[in-house]
């Protein structure tokens, strides 16, 4: 993508805040007020604004001055004087002639990205040059952050993508949720919500007056939450390794992030910096199966109360749920669970067999299955020590498109990766530390359902 079009897409998407605060300041007039949730949207929204008439500012002067060197640089190109000697055509390149170079760091390269976070705050110019280049190859695809302290760049690209692909495993539930930007100077994302809605009725006869109640609003808002981890590199392993210590200590910070993310999502308790998670969530549907001998089928089992509590969904949400998220031991045991003839209830494709399930793929963590046509994912992150005995489990059944998590660091959603010198100075160590901003929140918590009690205790095979 050139910076032309870099520029226009900007100003598109700047245009499109701007009609959206026009459009808060024009129900705030008709209201003749703001409530809390459109003045916190109003800021966020302002916010975003000035970061894209800021950036914006710095793709013109950029492309200014390189309009201006243009001329300079086809001039004294190298090769600029060379001749075909058939043709006597010049080689000379033309001002749009463009130059490409592979990025600094990749991940069979020779230079270690960490390695050069360090050495360029101890005086190596050449590596503070390939982090600037680095970071500028990345703004240019639209990645921005703003300046941090503490020698933080924009981690390179394939950095990133490691960071989310291995983050991943540890979040399956995390990853079913609408993903959102982390917007930019607030401690909390709100979300605005219709709290009752218009009325229509038949009319009594004509030209009379016709049904009106007029709306009311509200929001829901959540606390933005830091997720955090640090590494201490020595100096020697900076220094004298090759490159794959950036993947080791990036896929080991992931990995943990992933599951703490996830666990919190799940079962966070929504104090002390912790995201209130979907279990915890006030306006839930919740279905109490109480079973001393508990059974995938027959009278009181699972079966019909995942039946019960989806039709409960629907009636709540007018709307499907999308996905059954469990512990795997409960999906062990629903796919251990046999009929009369001892034949498996759960099988790979519906055949003659009456079956309640399909099994997808074989997996940990992830999507393992169907039931009543309904994707079912494994996560290892449900609690399994619920209960007055401690031993209980929970399934939930939801629709996950109706719950948002914001993600990112500066309006955007990587993570920030900072490297320190101090105070390991003394004993030739670097810290490296990386931190994530995240929240989340539902307008519709009544289509998170959730079955717990003593049905669900630790399965007997």
């Amino acid at each position: 993508m050139d910076r032309a079009t870099m520029i226009a897409q900007l100003k598109t998407r700047r245009s499109d805040k701007r009609d959206a605060l026009d459009a808060i300041l024009a129900d705030a007039k008709r209201s003749k007020g703001m409530t809390t949730g459109q003045r916190t949207m109003f800021d966020s929204l302002e916010a975003e604004v000035r970061a894209f008439s800021d950036r914006i500012s710095e793709l013109e002067e950029q492309q200014r001055m390189n309009d201006a060197a243009a001329p300079m640089a086809a001039r004294y190109a190298p090769g600029a004087a060379a001749r075909n000697n058939n043709t006597g055509v010049s080689n000379m390149p033309t001002a749009s002639a463009r130059v490409t170079e592979p990025g600094p760091y990749r991940p069979d390269g020779a230079h270690s990205w960490f390695g050069d976070m360090y050495a360029a705050r101890s005086g190596d110019y050449a590596a503070a040059d390939r982090l600037r280049r680095a970071s500028e190859t990345r703004s240019a695809t639209g990645v921005t952050t703003g300046a941090g302290s503490g020698g933080a760049f924009i981690p390179p690209k394939y950095l990133v993508d490691q960071w989310i692909a291995l983050a991943r495993p540890g979040r399956p539930t995390a990853d079913l949720l609408a993903p959102m930007p982390m917007p930019t100077g607030t401690n909390q994302v709100s979300i605005p919500k219709i709290a009752t809605g218009s009325s229509v009725a038949s009319q009594a006869t004509e030209l009379t007056a016709i049904s009106q109640t007029d709306i009311t609003t509200s929001s829901v808002t959540a606390p933005v939450v830091t997720l955090a981890g640090q590494q201490v590199i020595s100096v020697q392993e900076l220094q004298q390794s090759p490159g794959a210590i950036d993947q080791v200590v990036m896929s080991d910070l992931a990995q943990q992030y992933g599951q703490v993310l996830n666990s919190q999502v799940l079962n966070g308790a929504g104090t002390g910096n912790t995201i209130k998670g979907l279990i915890n969530q006030s306006g839930i549907t919740s279905l109490t199966w109480t079973n001393g001998t508990p059974a995938v089928t027959g009278a009181n089992g699972l079966w019909g109360n995942l039946a019960n509590l989806i039709a409960q969904l629907h009636a709540a949400r007018f709307a499907p749920p999308t996905a059954i998220i469990m512990a795997p031991r409960r999906w062990a045991w629903i796919a251990a669970a046999v009929d009369s003839q001892f034949r498996p209830l759960v099988n790979p494709e519906a055949t003659s067999v009456n079956v309640i399930g399909t099994s997808g793929d074989v997996a940990s963590v992830g999507y393992v299955g169907k039931i009543m046509g309904i994707p079912v994912i494994a996560d290892a992150s449900i609690p399994t020590n619920l209960g007055a005995g401690t031993n209980q489990d929970v399934i939930l059944i939801l629709r996950a498109s109706d719950v948002m998590l914001w993600e990112g660091v500066a309006g955007g959603t990587e993570p920030r990766i900072e490297a320190f010198e101090q105070p390991f100075a003394g004993s030739l160590g670097v810290l490296f530390r990386v931190y994530n901003f995240a929240a989340m929140a539902s307008r519709y918590p009544q289509s998170i359902g959730v079955i717990t009690g003593t049905g669900l205790v630790s399965p007997s095979f």
